[in-house]
């Protein structure tokens, strides 16, 4: 679909380009921020267009890929409802929000020439009728390079497309062909010249889809001399690249995997931390650890309607598999009940095959052997043969959630072993750290004595001369 066939098959050229900053939940988690409202920055009609190449131009480096769903207004809308607003999108397709994160500063607030360059604003290739399709069940996917990068559906939207269509209303009609960009989710990045970014939007059980949405990106030539300069910092490289979840240092990762547990629950408690453990879950292969970041995936009660829409396919649990990264921690939330599994070896292979650091779940475990086997480190809270959707719906991932009794937030840090898992709060790592390796520091030293036959009194806990001749001990070279 070219410019001109995206005027023809709306019956004229779209008067405005309206984009959403911030609308899925997987992208709040990774900016670490929920909007409580809507908001909405102008693109141009001129940057629409189809299939084909865009420019990045000499000397700049960060031009970004925003996969979306478009909403092409069928209806004029002016002082609609949110449960109507639905009613007056004609067509939905695909979008890929381009933008050259090097002018981000010089037009911060507005994105006119960062998001609004000819080409920036890809549609198609298909349009599909909205009166045929479920708003809720809608499904966008990006491949980099045919690599999948982002995938994610409409019951995951902060703000559904009724609202979006009713806030917008409340101040501007939209108009027949007005087009609306419903926010991007996570895996959004950059693309250099010769890579290929393809997008497309379908429904959930893939009986409809746009097929792709195809864009090479291309040498372009510099930009003119006057006006303002291209600006990139670190803060702005990391922006456009996808900020990903926090990574533990190699050494943080090392001295964690050789301090017990049940220390660094003291720790945790003894600053007010009392519900760090996430209780009922152990090691499914015993004497194996855990140390790793927090993604998350949440599953719901079983409900036939709801497992129909969102159980089958690439649902959450396979998203979160698939998303995950070398030496992060996959978290499930599954409620305590360990009646159904959560969890079996295909996908804890995958899992492994990743490079995943392990797998928590309150739930249970099927195919216990073989999952043991991968060599994954795999905590639940059982094991049980029967599928997952005997008592659960796949959900949502990369959210806060509660798991065995623990809140587990994206980048907290995980730490398990035979007692049992604890859930860190990244901001307080160093500190738990260095005083939990003190503690068994102290403890190893009380035990010696305690072997070399001295009685508990005043040596566990240490104080008095006991604790001198330890702090003497500790600093002869």
């Amino acid at each position: 679909m070219t410019a001109d066939a995206v005027t023809s098959a709306l019956g004229r050229r779209p008067g405005k380009v309206i984009a959403v900053h911030l609308n899925y939940a997987s992208r709040a988690a990774q900016r670490g921020r929920t909007p409580a409202a809507a908001s909405y920055f102008l693109k141009p009609a001129s940057s629409l267009t189809g299939s084909g190449t865009v420019e990045r131009p000499a000397g700049t480096e960060l031009l970004g890929f925003e996969g979306e769903i478009a909403l092409v207004i069928g209806r004029a809308a002016r002082h609609v409802r949110p449960d109507d607003g639905w009613g007056h999108v004609g067509w939905v397709t695909a979008a890929n929000d381009l933008g050259l994160h090097d002018l981000r500063a010089a037009d911060r607030g507005s994105n006119v020439r960062s998001k609004g360059g000819d080409g920036y604003t890809p549609l198609g290739p298909e349009l599909l009728p909205a009166a045929e399709l479920d708003p809720a069940a809608l499904r966008v996917r990006t491949w980099l390079d045919g690599e999948l990068v982002q995938d994610d559906t409409s019951a995951t939207l902060l703000f559904d497309f009724g609202h979006l269509v009713a806030d917008l209303s409340r101040m501007l009609t939209l108009e027949e062909g007005d087009v609306i960009l419903t926010g991007t989710p996570a895996g959004a990045s950059v693309a250099v010249p010769g890579q290929v970014v393809e997008v497309e939007v379908g429904t959930v059980d893939g009986s409809r889809g746009t097929g792709r949405l195809r864009t090479e990106v291309v040498d372009g030539p510099p930009l003119a001399p006057w006006g303002a300069a291209g600006e990139v910092d670190d803060a702005t490289r990391s922006d456009a690249w996808g900020t990903p979840p926090p990574r533990l240092p190699d050494a943080v990762r090392e001295r964690l995997a050789n301090v017990a547990v049940a220390t660094l629950s003291v720790q945790l408690r003894q600053r007010g931390f009392d519900s760090a453990v996430i209780d009922g879950v152990r090691a499914l292969a015993p004497g194996r650890r855990i140390v790793g970041t927090a993604r998350t995936l949440r599953f719901v009660p079983f409900r036939p309607d709801l497992f129909a829409e969102r159980g089958g396919g690439f649902n959450a649990q396979k998203r979160a598999i698939e998303s995950v990264l070398p030496g992060e921690v996959l978290v499930m939330e599954a409620r305590r009940d360990p009646t159904a599994g959560t969890l079996g070896d295909i996908l804890a292979l995958r899992a492994r095959v990743r490079g995943a650091a392990g797998i928590v779940t309150d739930g249970a475990v099927r195919d216990a052997a073989a999952v043991a086997a991968t060599g994954l480190s795999v905590f639940s809270a059982g094991t049980h043969p029967a599928v997952l959707g005997r008592r659960h719906v796949p959900w949502e991932t990369d959210v806060t959630i509660a798991c065995g009794g623990a809140t587990v937030q994206v980048g907290d840090v995980i730490v398990g072993d035979d007692d049992g898992v604890v859930v860190i709060p990244p901001g307080l790592v160093d500190e738990v750290l260095a005083a939990a390796e003190e503690q068994e520091r102290e403890e190893h030293w009380i035990a010696a004595q305690v072997g070399a036959g001295a009685g508990i009194d005043g040596l566990y806990p240490l104080g008095g001369r006991w604790r001198e001749r330890y702090e003497a001990e500790q600093e002869q070279p």
